[in-house]
Formats: structure tokens, sequence, C-alpha cells
């Protein structure tokens, strides 16, 4: 790599790292994550400190309310039922909300929840930035992604304790000094790829897995891998996100330190 490109990628990911500190920090942003509520657990359609009866129902979320109780729904005060299907994008479009608080309607594998994002959190309030590993032209790694026959569904525990269905669609192949690697990963619907993983710097001088994202492969299957951008999962910047940790195979024999490191707190 020449000292002008090597200079471009570092500028590139100098600029990536602060539009990461924005949206990560936005008013709902994933420090904003103040809850997750389960309906299945809430017999009574009760979410504590939010007004409103929740029930759930085969294929939506019926939500009853009277205009006293202050939720608005599309920016209006919603006075009677409606049924609410899981929210799509980030936060700051949910549509209904509660005293400046979005209410994001999620379903998982056919349960469904409330989520609580607060602006007022205290996550946002003790953000003191994201620590990250020294950008490293040696972690932009050429790649192939070989497909699965079929896609596959296996079974990893959550952050949250429990076990869910993590899809994956094929594996990302990639070598360093002289070794290959592969991740098991999944492809996203506008074809980019998304892998969980774990290495040797995990719960050490990283937080314990992160995730990496990968451009669409070409019709080869070549694709670049920059660990660079390895992330940090939601559940990093709040403790009410559901990450699946990585999958089997997916925990590398050796260090990448390279991307994300943990969040800092003041």
């Amino acid at each position: 790599m020449s000292t002008d490109t090597a200079r471009d990628a570092r500028q590139q990911w100098n600029a990536w790292r602060e539009e990461r500190t924005e949206t990560v920090s936005a008013p709902y942003g994933p420090l904003a994550l103040t809850g997750t509520h389960w309906l299945a657990d809430a017999p009574e359609g009760r979410i504590p400190a939010i007004p409103g009866q929740w029930a759930e129902e085969e294929d939506a979320v019926r939500l009853t309310a009277a205009a006293v109780d202050g939720l608005t729904l599309d920016g209006r005060p919603l006075d009677g039922v409606v049924r609410l299907r899981p929210d799509k994008g980030p936060a700051a479009g949910a549509r209904v909300s509660y005293g400046g608080r979005k209410l994001v309607v999620i379903r998982r594998e056919g349960l469904w929840a409330v989520r609580v994002f607060d602006p007022g959190s205290a996550g946002r309030r003790e953000f003191a930035g994201i620590d990250l590993f020294d950008h490293d032209e040696e972690w932009v790694r050429d790649g192939v992604f070989r497909p699965y026959g079929s896609s596959r569904r296996v079974s990893v525990a959550n952050a949250d304790g429990r076990e869910r269905r993590l899809g994956l669609d094929g594996e990302l192949a990639f070598t360093v000094a002289g070794a290959e690697h592969t991740l098991h990963a999944a492809l996203e619907v506008d074809g980019t790829l998304w892998a969980v993983f774990a290495d040797a710097t995990s719960g050490k001088s990283s937080y314990r897995f992160r995730f990496l994202r990968a451009p669409a492969p070409g019709v080869d299957g070549r694709v670049t891998l920059d660990f660079n951008r390895a992330l940090l999962p939601p559940c990093a910047f709040a403790d009410h996100f559901i990450c699946p940790f990585p999958p089997p195979g997916n925990t590398l024999p050796l260090a990448v330190p390279a991307g994300e490191r943990d969040v800092l707190r003041g």
C-alpha cells in the first residue's frame, strides 16, 4: 500500500470513527436503551413506568390507552386502541412516544417486546467515547465468501441469557501469517455480510465479542475484510440488548488487535 493510499485509508477510518461515535450517542442511539420488556412476561399488559395496556396478538401488539396517559402515536395523542407491527429502522422513527421516550415494538422468534429509548439515560450521560485499537493496514485482509448450499440456523446463547436461533449463509475465509481462518457469516438483505466473532483479545484487551461487517462479495466470492472497523455489539452500550454470542467456529485462535475495543465511561 502506497503512502498516499495509506493516508487516505486512515482519513476514511477517522471519519468512520467520528460518525460511529455520533450514531451511538444520538438521543435515541444504543446508549439510550433503558429496557426491553417481553410481553409474554407481562400477563396484565403493563410495562414498568410506561402507561397503557400492551397485549401480544399473533401478528401484532395491541396497545390500549386513554388521552390522559400521555402516549402519542405518529406525533398525535393516542386515545383508544391501535395494533402495532414491529418498528423498522432507527429507534428515532418509532411510532409510539411517551414523555420524550421512544417505545419500539420488536418481535423475535414469535415473541413480542417493547424497548424503551430514553435520551436522558445514564448511559448517554456517562458516555466518554469508544476505545479503539490504532488503525493498522495489515488488518485489511483479502477474503472469499463461500456460501452454503442452503441457509443454516444454529442455536446460540444471547446476552440476556436466553438461547435463540442464528441464521448463517456461508463462511468467510481469509489468511493471516500463511494460515487460513474462517468465520460463519450471514447475508443481509442488501447483499452485505455480517459475522459475530471473538478472538484472543476478547474479554482481555477488547470486549468479549465483536461484529464484523463486509461489503457484498463479487461474483467470484472475493471480498475485502477490514477488521479496523470491527464493531462493538449493541449490548456493549446497554445491558438491555439481546446480542447473539459467536456461533461455534467463530472464536479465532489468534489476536485481532484492530477495531473497537470497549466503551469509555466517565
